[in-house]
This record gives structure tokens, sequence and C-alpha cells, in this order.
């Protein structure tokens, strides 16, 4: 999926779907489904490294992360997110993350809100960087929202988000996310805009949906209200492990023969060799 071909996702036409990747194990999972593309979120410092906001995320963790994603994924469109601050520092520090971004293997980049930096969007656009908007409930904004709260609850409200909207088109953004926003809002938005509009915790009347894989997978043991689960991944993985320490307790693993991969001579002989590339710790 490329730049261009986000345009064919505007209604009438199939929505889109986008997940989250943070490291290689990850992307090459996301690579291997039906995903239409990637987002690197500034979530990562939360879900990888532990941290209680997005705030923590510093250019050089996002470029990590970027580039561990971009190795993995080849033929989606890898969107990086801008993190906290770093378009409020003037032109030549925001200039430098996105350029770290597009060398880590950003395609494009997300930046949340528009007040103060609308002139930065532009010449990011202009600079030939695709930029994705993000209105709504955004995370950056933590402190000054008093927490994570719906956005555009009332007409006022709702008036600025569409107005935002609309302002983030003309600025060149090829395409929106919303956040914790109204269903019947989502969809007024939706109408106003020719680019598509993505939503997360938005209802079902956007052009796509976004939701951070660790979430979806069953993951993250904090997902947000809206998320639907997919897989009780945390409790199958907890149970694999689980599984391997009793083995081991158990005198059952290793195996002095391994049937089950039908490979047992190659087995003992890797037992013995020095560890390579095929074989970790």
């Amino acid at each position: 999926m490329k730049i261009t071909d986000f345009y064919s996702y505007r209604k009438p036409g199939p929505k889109i779907s986008m997940v989250t990747a943070y490291d290689y194990t990850l992307g090459s999972l996301v690579a291997e489904s039906a995903a239409d593309c990637v987002l690197v979120g500034d979530s990562a410092a939360m879900v990888m490294h532990g941290h209680a906001s997005t705030i923590a995320a510093t250019p050089e963790m996002m470029a990590w992360h970027t580039a561990a994603v971009a190795r993995a994924v080849k033929d989606r469109l890898v969107t990086a997110d801008i993190p906290f601050l770093s378009v409020r520092k003037g032109l030549g520090p925001a200039m430098e993350t996105v350029e770290a971004l597009a060398r880590a293997g950003a395609q494009a980049v997300k930046i949340e809100g528009l007040d103060g930096h609308g002139d930065i969007i532009s010449h990011i656009v202009q600079s030939d960087m695709p930029v994705m908007g993000h209105l709504g409930l955004t995370p950056q904004s933590l402190n000054r929202l008093g927490g994570y709260r719906a956005q555009g609850r009332d007409e006022a409200s709702a008036a600025r988000l569409a107005a935002q909207a609309q302002e983030l088109e003309r600025r060149g953004c090829f395409a929106l996310v919303l956040e914790c926003v109204p269903s019947a809002l989502a969809g007024r938005i939706t109408g106003l805009l020719k680019i598509p509009v993505i939503g997360i915790g938005a209802g079902p009347h956007t052009d796509g949906q976004v939701l951070v894989t660790q979430d979806l997978l069953g993951l993250y043991p904090a997902a947000p209200s809206f998320v639907k689960k997919y897989l009780d991944g945390r409790g199958l993985l907890v149970k694999a492990l689980n599984d391997f320490d009793g083995e081991v307790k158990g005198s059952e693993f290793p195996a002095a023969k391994r049937k089950s991969d039908g490979n047992s001579e190659r087995n003992e002989a890797v037992a013995g060799a020095p560890y390579g590339p095929a074989v970790r710790r």
C-alpha cells in the first residue's frame, strides 16, 4: 500500500486496516498478515518500555523502533509518530526529527494536533514527507486534557474539531486519525473531507480503523475499553512459558530424540555446535 492508494479507500470503497508495530518480530507478523498499513506509534513508550504515557517517547526512541519495523515490512506503508514537543521546538528541530524517521524507513509521519504548528505541518508536506493528522483525544496532550477523555462531546468542541480537520486537509495531510470522539461526529468529519479518516474509539463511520497490536492480541494488560481482543495472547504466552518451565523442571526438555520436527540428527549436531546466525540465545 502506498500513499496514493489511500484515496481509493474513501467511501464507498473498502475500509483501511492499520495496526501498530514496534520491532522486527511484530513487523514480520504484520507483513504476513492482510493488514493494509503499519503505524510505529509513540505508544511504544508504554507497551515496549513500560512508561505511563506516550510523553516519554523521544525522536531517538522512535527512529530506533521505526528502523526495526521497516526492515520487516517491505510492501506496506510505514508511518511513524512524531513524539511529544518535537514539532514545538521550531522548524529546525522538527525537520531533524522528520529526517531521522525518514532515514530510519518511515514513508510518512503522524503529528498530533494543529494549534501552534500548522505552518510546520505545511513545511513538512512541502518537503515531500507525507503527513497524517491526528485529532480528538491526542495522548501527548494528556496533561492539558486532564486524562484520557473523549473529545468533541458538545457542539462547540465538535465544530472546532471539524474546522481543524478541514484545515489539516488544506495544509496537505494525506489522511487523518480521529481518536475517541462520538461516532456521529466522526461520521460528520469523514463526510466533510476528501482525505480518508481512520478511527480509533470513534465508531464505525470512518474510512478505516487503527489499533495497537498488543491490545488486539490481548498482550497488554491495560487495553482501552473500546478495543476488541481477537486473541488471549497474554494467556497463551504465559501458558507456553509455564509449559517450558514444567518440562525443564521435570527433565522432559530437551528430549534425547526430538521426533516432532523430524530432524533429530540435526538437533543433536546443533546442540554441540557453537552459536551462529540460525541458533540464538
